[in-house]
């Protein structure tokens, strides 16, 4: 590939969804025969070149467009398709060689259906006449940089953040004052908090459920239910959040952008708040590559994570749907983020977290750690950023049951590798892996527990619920 062009268009362009006049139609065809090859072009109607190093964030075959997934293999590539690199990671590493990588803390804003397949040069020469012709031409011919600068975003700023949107590179803190959660208050008071999840059911039967949530509710402090991970289909986070609340646990709301669309996030979570939810969790969700066959829509997603924090932030703080809708009694909630400390580099992956922190996320709860001294370097690059003290961090840890569990979670689930040590200690366990499994959580906790920028730890029990009471009282946190 060439280097304007690291990676190959996933998907061909995109059609207009509605009848263009001629003149629209020929320049939409000149702008694809130019950008297409140059670029891996599908004309999604909102070109965001500018910011994202002139690496085309539509040849992701997610679709993501404000940063790489947790999914990037540890060879850089691309789960959904390992014959590809991961577009964002030459996306960061093209940006950091040109001195670039703050422009990409921009929340960009998702595909306006109304224009994909559609020119956008018609858009920029609109603005340049706008800002005015000869000031444009004369401020890129200036040696003032900062004069080019100011003249360039005037025109590219308005082009690729709609009115609707809005998106910028800057820390929004919430507007409330009081914690909205109990898990929110802990965090605040400084406790080091333990939060766990409950496997939802594959049947309606919530019995098995209940029982679980009674199991582990007197030894943490929230219970997060996954959005049919694996993608693959269970009871919906919502119902079990739900049941939670009722038996009187705290739970954590997860909502996977991968099924959901802006519409749907927004009903979904005016519904969650008038039940009584109050932490979300924001996830783009596993591709459904790797959940059971028939397989659902791989092209891309309505949403990534950080454009569901920035909607939830503003319906929370400004009061507003995304269409601009007022909202009379704005919901309240605690928002949270997944993030993959070693999926990247640690210097790439700060920023990527540093972005979901100013959109809108307050904890963040790590995929599984087994290598909690590779951490160091992570929470180093988000202290350099200066957001250790805007966000709380929940480290995940999870007890293996056995060498096979540990295995399929090493080669099968994306973001997850376990060094060949645990693996081996797994292996010769044999029968007793278990207890060796538990054994690897709480060395995993001690070491977890005095790293600065570590708030607590998310114990990922698998469906091995019983299991937390045992951790959580010999790692002496109860």
């Amino acid at each position: 590939m060439s280097g304007i062009k690291p990676v190959r268009r996933w998907q061909p362009a995109f059609y207009p969804f509605k009848r263009e006049k001629p003149g629209k139609r020929l320049l939409a065809r000149v702008e694809l025969m130019v950008k297409g090859p140059l670029f891996g072009c599908r004309m999604c109607g909102n070109c965001l070149l500018q910011e994202t190093a002139f690496i085309c964030p539509m040849e992701c075959p997610k679709g993501m467009r404000n940063g790489p997934c947790g999914g990037v293999t540890p060879s850089k590539r691309c789960y959904v398709d390992e014959t590809r690199w991961c577009v964002w990671n030459r996306i960061f590493e093209r940006a950091l060689r040109k001195g670039r990588a703050e422009k990409l803390m921009e929340v960009l804003p998702p595909l306006d259906w109304n224009r994909v397949g559609c020119e956008t040069w018609g858009d920029v020469v609109w603005q340049v006449r706008k800002v005015g012709t000869g000031r444009f031409i004369k401020a890129l011919l200036s040696k003032n940089s900062e004069e080019r600068s100011a003249v360039w975003e005037s025109v590219f700023m308005t082009v690729r953040q709609p009115a609707w949107w809005q998106g910028d590179s800057d820390f929004h803190p919430p507007s409330y004052n009081e914690p909205v959660s109990d898990l929110e208050r802990r965090l605040r008071r400084g406790e080091f908090v333990v939060a766990t999840e409950v496997v939802p059911p594959l049947g309606p039967d919530s019995g098995k459920l209940a029982n679980g949530i009674e199991m582990v509710k007197p030894f943490v402090t929230a219970i997060n239910f996954t959005d049919a991970s694996s993608a693959t289909p269970k009871m919906s986070s919502i119902a079990c959040s739900k049941i939670a609340h009722d038996l009187g646990a705290e739970p954590v709301l997860q909502i996977a952008a991968r099924d959901t669309t802006r519409t749907g996030l927004q009903s979904a979570v005016i519904g969650a708040n008038g039940m009584g939810i109050k932490n979300i969790l924001c996830i783009t969700g596993d591709s459904s590559r790797i959940g059971p066959a028939p397989v659902s829509d791989m092209n891309f997603v309505d949403l990534d994570s950080v454009q569901m924090l920035w909607i939830l932030r503003r319906m929370r703080d400004e009061g507003i749907f995304l269409d601009g809708r007022k909202i009379k009694d704005p919901p309240k909630f605690f928002l949270g983020a997944a993030t993959s400390p070693f999926a990247s580099d640690p210097e790439l992956q700060a920023i990527r977290d540093h972005k979901k922190a100013n959109a809108g996320a307050q904890f963040f709860q790590t995929n599984i750690i087994f290598e909690p001294d590779r951490l160091d370097m992570w929470l180093g690059q988000l202290e350099k950023r200066g957001i250790l003290d805007k966000v709380y961090i929940l480290v995940g840890v999870a007890p293996l049951k056995s060498y096979r569990m540990a295995h399929y979670l090493h080669s099968k689930v994306p973001g997850i590798t376990l060094p060949d040590n645990i693996l081996k200690r797994m292996e010769r366990a044999g029968d007793s892996a278990g207890g060796e499994g538990i054994q690897i959580a709480l060395e995993t906790i001690e070491k977890i527990r005095g790293k600065k920028g570590v708030n607590g730890i998310h114990l990922m029990t698998l469906g091995w619920e019983a299991v937390v009471e045992r951790i959580v009282k010999e790692a002496g946190l109860g």
